[in-house]
């Protein structure tokens, strides 16, 4: 048993261990990846979420302006989409 161990060592170092490494390297490459189609359509998807949740909160500041009672739900939270200087810029803005 004691002259078998070693072999088996390197039997899974030189011929194991690189063929995984392999087997995974290609199915990374084979997997589909993102079009420059597909790249536009996310950035128009991007833009037309933040124009909606900027209508939103329009909307939302004006519900409040009319109605004190009213408890904003989108307003009071900062969204993750919008960038420090939206979030800055939406909370400056008053009616």
């Amino acid at each position: 048993m004691d002259d078998l161990t070693p072999v088996l060592v390197c039997a899974v170092l030189f011929i194991g261990l690189p063929w995984v490494i392999l087997h995974y390297i290609t199915k990374w490459k084979q997997a589909p990846r993102i079009t420059e189609e597909d790249e536009k359509l996310l950035d128009e998807m991007q833009m037309l979420a933040r124009r909606l949740e900027d209508r939103v909160m329009t909307v939302e500041r004006i519900i409040a302006a009319d109605n004190p009672d009213w408890k904003p739900g989108l307003g009071t939270t900062q969204s993750p989409y919008l960038s420090d200087q939206q979030s800055d810029r939406t909370s400056d803005r008053r009616n």
